[in-house]
């Protein structure tokens, strides 16, 4: 297979697509930030803040991981076309 006949995926071939799909390493980044600055949150028991916050730790982790994984993903498609790059 060519670099020629593949196909870059869109959003628009991912119709069942999840929301964090299309982010990119900047937008994992936020979320990652966004995660921490929760759990820090519900650490200092700031306003807001539950009786119980484990459910919330369990969110905040959910936000930080999907955070990891887009941005590892991004990451990695970047290092694979740039290797390709250098062999071309």
């Amino acid at each position: 297979m060519t670099t020629d006949s593949r196909k870059k995926a869109t959003k628009e071939d991912h119709f069942d697509a999840p929301w964090w799909w299309g982010l990119g390493p900047i937008g994992a980044a936020v979320l990652v930030l966004i995660g921490i600055v929760g759990a820090l949150w519900l650490f200092l028991r700031l306003p807001g803040t539950p009786e119980e916050p484990t459910t919330n730790y369990y969110g905040v982790a959910k936000v930080v991981a999907i955070g990891l994984v887009v941005g590892g993903g991004a990451l990695l498609a970047r290092f694979q076309a740039r290797g390709s790059n250098d062999d071309a």
